[in-house]
């Protein structure tokens, strides 16, 4: 089986080739990518996962199972026979469908909310004279009294109408639009406009389809070498990281006007060298200050000696 996942954008007609006019059913379906594949040996049968509608962000058990292939909001599977060519990061467009083909779309019909046994059943209703004139779309009886004194499992009765998983089969295929991946189907196909429909065929998904996305992990040896076109690019890469002569230039000039300004100027060598000077003079005794200690020292030394005339005594 192949298939494929769209929305219902709308109905129209078109013409057949005898002239006569026929509704069509517009659903742009795809492009989807393969998620997952599933074999016979690991899961028990063989089975594609397809993803549609690319989103930024998911829950992280939906980001570790799609970090090959990028996050997707939909994601439905699709029973096939054969695996051998397919795989990881294909993508699926409208061309595996022909004009004439017989499909079936699956989808949620209409939801419509609580409704009577008229609408949700198609009952009759009750009679509109006889002294009866409130009770024209009442359900009626739903069981006897006594025997057996409930109301069956499955009785038809009002409650939720629609809102249904639904599948539509024998539906035909008018046209197959490839630049715009939109399918016209004949007929009507549940569900209102924006509907996400599933649109499945008899058959296997075409060889044909042999686009991948370029994020999958399963790279080849080949993929993941450097080839001859990354080259010039990293080497680009590596020029514009290497400084210019320009910025050399700046930098030098920026290096010596710092150590100019670390440097002190002469001016200030001269006013240390005149404080220095002066300080050094201001320590060393005058000549005024020897003469007067010498002056004291001899007046000491004659004061301190017996005079003659004590001599003489």
């Amino acid at each position: 089986m192949k298939g494929i996942i769209g929305k219902k954008i709308g109905m129209t007609q078109t013409f057949s080739e005898k002239g006569e006019v026929q509704p069509v059913t517009l659903v742009q379906a795809g492009p989807c990518v393969i998620t997952q594949i599933k074999t016979q040996s690991n899961d028990g049968y063989n089975a594609i996962q397809i993803g549609y509608e690319t989103v930024k962000k998911a829950n992280k058990p939906t980001s570790g199972h799609l970090q090959r292939t990028g996050n997707y909001k939909y994601l439905r599977e699709i029973r096939v026979e054969e695996l051998d060519e397919l795989q990881v990061g294909q993508l699926l467009n409208v061309e595996m469908f022909s004009v004439g083909e017989i499909i079936r779309v699956t989808a949620n019909s209409k939801g419509r909310g609580f409704a009577g046994g008229m609408k949700r059943h198609g009952f009759h209703g009750g009679p509109k004279t006889h002294g009866q004139s409130d009770r024209w779309r009442a359900p009626g009886s739903v069981g006897a009294g006594s025997t057996p004194g409930r109301v069956f499992k499955g009785k038809r009765m009002a409650g939720h109408y629609g809102n249904e998983t639904i599948t539509t089969r024998g539906l035909e295929v008018v046209s197959v639009d490839l630049e715009n991946n939109i399918i016209s189907i004949k007929g009507a196909v549940p569900g209102a406009r924006d509907t996400l429909v599933m649109v499945a065929g008899e058959g296997n998904i075409p060889v044909y389809v042999e686009e991948v996305i370029e994020d999958i992990a399963e790279e080849t040896a080949e993929e993941a070498e450097p080839t001859n076109e990354a080259q010039p690019v990293v080497e680009e890469v590596a020029e514009e990281a290497e400084p210019t002569n320009e910025a050399e230039e700046i930098v030098e000039e920026a290096a010596e006007e710092t150590a100019e300004e670390a440097e002190p100027t002469n001016e200030v060598e001269e006013i240390v060298e005149e404080a220095a000077e002066e300080t050094a003079e201001e320590a060393e005794p005058t000549n005024e200050a020897e003469e007067i200690v010498e002056e004291a020292a001899e007046e000491t030394a004659e004061e301190a000696e017996p005079t003659n005339e004590a001599e003489e005594r």
